[in-house]
């Protein structure tokens, strides 16, 4: 059955969901340990593509379109889409590792920000509001909100705080397939797109840079930038709404979804 072009799944369809989404948050809470000045996202890729082939899962990425890689890992004012590769990081770095994995033909989706030695002071606080950002968005979902007011949280909130949203990139709906309808954006107006309904399931992941919100892509067709330098982060999650809210399918399972916990 679908709304609006958008799937709505069944309640046992939410645990294929889950174990999707805690394998992939599982791999993202054992990667922290090899991420630190020195190391190559190249070498923090090997891993994790042996992690996804220990559980027994299928990268969702490896091939997808042509790419290689079963993470994307953006680095600094890297958007999104980063691909690993021999490139050192450096003391201070900071960076989005995403992850997606096939378990049973469910598709679990998710990333966080994590750092290269000690953080930074403006990029703990931008990692601080792109968190908050993200959990908002959540908050805002329900059945009867529209996709606009999960926009709108996201982006009155990120501005609030003098900071943007990317407009060039947005979530999407998954499931048993890795992008379907409806684009999910991170800006909006409160009551603008199609109402929520129960069984919708979907990523939240706002990009949020310190500087602009402009982006461009680099030759290599991946990998997005900010294009005036600005220092970028980004969170996500898999959600599913549920009769009376919503359920996070990618929850950490060591409870440490953000990197100053």
């Amino acid at each position: 059955m679908t709304r609006d072009g958008i799937r709505l799944h069944q309640a046992s369809d939410f645990a294929g969901m889950h174990k999707a989404g805690n394998l992939a948050a599982r791999i993202l809470d054992e990667i922290a340990e090899h991420v630190y000045p020195g190391q190559t996202t190249e070498e923090i890729d090997r891993i994790i593509t042996d992690k996804v082939a220990a559980a027994g899962a299928q990268s969702a990425t490896i091939g997808y379109r042509g790419y290689q890689h079963a993470s994307c890992i953006s680095v600094n004012h890297v958007v999104c889409h980063g691909i690993p590769g021999p490139k050192t990081l450096k003391p201070g770095d900071i960076l989005n590792i995403d992850v997606t994995v096939i378990v049973d033909g469910w598709f679990g989706d998710t990333s966080r920000m994590y750092v290269a030695g000690v953080m930074p002071r403006r990029a703990e606080r931008l990692i601080q509001v792109t968190h908050d950002a993200l959990m908002l968005g959540i908050e805002a979902v329900r059945p009867g909100n529209t996709f606009g007011d999960i926009g709108h949280a996201i982006q009155s909130y990120v501005e609030s705080q003098r900071m943007s949203v990317v407009r060039d990139f947005c979530g999407h709906g998954l499931g048993r397939v890795f992008h379907a309808p409806p684009n999910v954006l991170h800006y909006g107006r409160p009551g603008q797109g199609p109402r929520l309904e129960e069984g919708m399931f979907f990523t939240i992941e706002p990009m949020v840079n310190l500087g602009r919100p402009e982006t461009k892509v680099l030759a290599d067709d991946w990998t997005a930038v900010t294009r005036d330098k600005s220092l970028s982060a980004q969170f996500e999650h898999s959600i599913g709404v549920t009769a009376s809210g919503v359920d996070i399918f990618t929850l950490s399972p060591a409870g440490v979804f953000h990197p100053m916990w």
